[in-house]
């Protein structure tokens, strides 16, 4: 009569014993599983932390010594912090403190590895490629944007943002043009003649591609020893105009350097072959005697009006006339504007534009001419 409640007891503490095994399974799963999701959750909340929001455009500035419209790109910069990352290549020694530039996001942005540059020279291109160098250290730098010293941005930095980012390709003015005999014989057979390409130096290059120039053990040293130029002064006015310029003037490599190593090396198909930085050239048709040369035409503070600006947003094709080719512009496969920055502005033309045209309110949008 007594073992019927012992039996009882026992099967009451066996249930107890499988009730509680079961819980602590069901609790040991249910943290496996938040662990999982949440580390998921994490992974995913990297990756899109990664690809959207720290994506950014590394702005590569080629000075003299210091940057005379450092307060434009200022304005330009306010509150993007997260968006873009500086370099600068100045003069070797020349150090970017609270002495030499009044931007916050200039300060110490110069490289530690600088060389002397000299116009017309390959030093120009081992500039560029020292700058591609430091901003490839940055793994969330994705796009590298050339900019002169003398150059200013025409949107604000949101337009100018998703113009470059929206499309997969490089922006390199690229075209041929073997008409000026820059292309030396001697280059061949390491760079074939029907790869020589011309264009402007402000290029906008992906990641890839920056990775191509800096990774180049072919075409710079052709450009070293065979891309040269005559001797000629930087400015001409110092000397009489020549009359022929073919003949004071040979190759110029930071004009042909970009161009000729994509197209060497097959990557023509991945760049839209235009400029975002305009400049206007002017050799011979100016009255003006300071605005013909090797150079741009340099605006200055009488120059620099809303309508100038106006003027430049409101071109949307280029035409090349040695391939008889028309670049109609677009951005996120509609028509848009070509251009994004321009050039060349002295410090009091800059500084006008900035107090008299709003393009720098974020508040105020892309100013986008119609």
């Amino acid at each position: 009569m007594k073992r019927k409640p012992v039996q009882q007891k026992s099967h009451i503490r066996w249930k107890r014993k499988v009730l509680v095994a079961l819980l602590v399974s069901f609790c040991l799963a249910s943290l496996v599983l938040v662990e999982t999701q949440y580390s998921r959750i994490v992974s995913l909340a990297s990756l899109r932390h990664r690809f959207t929001v720290k994506q950014k455009i590394a702005f590569l500035f080629i000075a003299r010594n210091r940057l005379p419209l450092d307060m434009v790109w200022d304005a330009f910069f306010k509150g993007e912090e997260n968006r873009f990352s500086i370099y600068v290549h100045s003069r070797p020694g020349f150090l970017l403190n609270k002495g030499t530039t009044r931007s916050t996001y200039f300060l110490n942005r110069q490289v530690n590895d600088s060389i002397q540059v000299d116009w017309g020279g390959a030093t120009m291109i081992e500039a560029e490629r020292i700058l591609l160098r430091h901003a490839l250290m940055d793994p969330y730098n994705e796009r590298f944007v050339f900019v002169s010293d003398s150059c200013i941005p025409i949107y604000n930095f949101s337009y100018t943002y998703d113009y470059i980012m929206s499309t997969p390709t490089s922006f390199v003015d690229s075209f041929a043009d073997t008409k000026e005999g820059r292309y030396n014989p001697k280059m061949d057979p390491a760079i074939p003649v029907y790869n020589w390409r011309k264009g402007s130096q402000w290029v906008v290059l992906t990641r890839k591609h920056a990775e191509v120039v800096v990774n180049d053990t072919t075409v710079f040293p052709m450009f070293q020893q065979h891309c040269k130029r005559k001797s000629l002064p930087e400015f001409w006015r110092d000397h009489p105009f020549p009359a022929d310029p073919a003949k004071e003037h040979n190759c110029i490599p930071d004009e042909h350097y970009v161009q000729t190593l994509l197209a060497q090396e097959g990557f023509e198909g991945e760049i839209t072959r235009r400029s975002l930085t305009y400049s206007a050239w002017d050799l011979s048709a100016s009255k003006d005697r300071e605005r013909r040369g090797w150079h741009p035409v340099t605006y200055k503070f009488s120059d620099a009006t809303p309508e100038l600006i106006k003027s430049i947003k409101g071109i949307d094709n280029i035409h090349y006339d040695t391939e008889n080719r028309i670049e109609w512009c677009s951005s996120k496969g509609k028509p848009a504007p070509c251009f994004l920055f321009a050039r060349k502005f002295t410090r009091p033309a800059a500084l006008h534009l900035l107090k008299s045209v709003s393009f720098y309110n974020p508040m105020l949008g892309p100013m986008v001419t119609d």
